[in-house]
């Protein structure tokens, strides 16, 4: 064998023996890897021990919670029905996170309440008889009660008048002092037999079929008077009306007879306009708006002066805290 020979496979085995030693290393570096590798996973790797300890500490956790959830809104459900009773866990909540619903639905019954319990005054208006005084009153603004004399020379269109309001009254001629002298030519006496009275006031129920109040038109004698007031309360409530007392004289028999034919007893409590001065007619409405707030409602009986309507229309500042209403909406009926 030639020297070149003998060269060429001593190179060849030297090759082979550096592809063996890096083969080895390469292998041995794997090796040492996956070892590495499989140390950690076990050495990180939760026993089955821990593994339910923290399932179960969740568990607990998460059912707290519910169970504090459930407790709020069980409170928040409370509160809105009415109960008020706040336990001390449930305090710091605060009111500003209740559902705005809930508030709103509050507000409205409080504005209810309000409205429904503000102390009731009713005006009425005597005298009544033509259609200038009916549309003075109408646009005063807020509502007040006519009182309508009966058709008489002077206004025998009294009636007619009345008959598109919702409600009005019947203003009724009675007896009074010789001292008064505009006396109505039909005028109820004390010497009046019950057939009289009772045909009287069939005439007035139908000149007024919608008519349910009536007052007395000056009248102080004659409602002082046992007699003639036992007979007209009979023929009221025949024809089906209330009478209202307007009280001329501290003498009135009205309450005695109201309460004979089981009505109610309606009285006056002010006049307006005694004197017809702005100031003395704001005081007396004053004066009403005053018992009213103390027992929940009250009448005051005026004219149909100008200076009577000018008081009520440019009264209306003091009624804020009053409702106004017709006399068939008072509270003792």
């Amino acid at each position: 064998m030639s020297k070149k020979q003998n060269k060429s496979k001593k190179q060849a085995s030297s090759v082979s023996k550096l592809v063996l030693v890096k083969n080895f290393l390469l292998i041995f570096l794997f090796a040492f890897i996956i070892s590495g590798l499989s140390y950690f996973i076990m050495e990180h790797e939760p026993s089955d021990k821990n593994s339910n300890k923290n399932i179960n500490d969740i568990l607990k956790q998460e059912k707290k919670q519910n169970e504090k959830f459930k407790e709020i809104t069980d409170e928040l459900k409370k509160d809105y029905l009415g109960d008020h009773e706040i336990k001390p866990e449930i305090k710091k909540i605060k009111l500003e996170e209740k559902h705005l619903a809930i508030k709103e639905v509050e507000k409205k019954k409080e504005e209810i309440i309000l409205v429904k319990d503000k102390p009731k005054l009713v005006v009425i208006i005597d005298d009544v008889s033509n259609d200038r005084q009916k549309k003075a009153i109408l646009d005063i603004g807020y509502d007040v009660t006519m009182a309508f004399l009966p058709p008489q020379e002077g206004h025998l269109k009294s009636a007619k008048i009345a008959q598109d309001l919702p409600v009005y009254m019947v203003h009724f001629p009675m007896q009074a002092s010789p001292k008064f002298k505009s006396k109505e030519k039909i005028t109820l006496n004390v010497n009046n037999t019950y057939q009289e009275i009772d045909a009287i006031v069939k005439k007035i129920r139908e000149q007024y079929p919608k008519a349910r109040y009536t007052n007395n038109h000056t009248g102080s004698v004659f409602t002082q008077n046992d007699e003639a007031m036992d007979r007209l309360f009979k023929a009221l409530k025949k024809y089906n009306f209330v009478f209202v007392d307007s009280r001329t004289t501290a003498k009135s028999v009205a309450q005695k007879y109201a309460q004979k034919y089981d009505m109610p007893y309606i009285v006056r409590n002010t006049f307006l306009d005694n004197e017809k001065s702005f100031e003395y007619i704001q005081n007396q409405l004053k004066k009403a708006i005053k018992i009213a707030n103390k027992r929940g409602y009250a009448i005051a009986i005026g004219h149909p002066y100008s200076i009577t309507i000018k008081v009520l229309k440019e009264s209306k500042h003091l009624l804020k805290d009053i409702e106004p209403i017709f006399i068939n909406e008072l509270p003792i009926l």
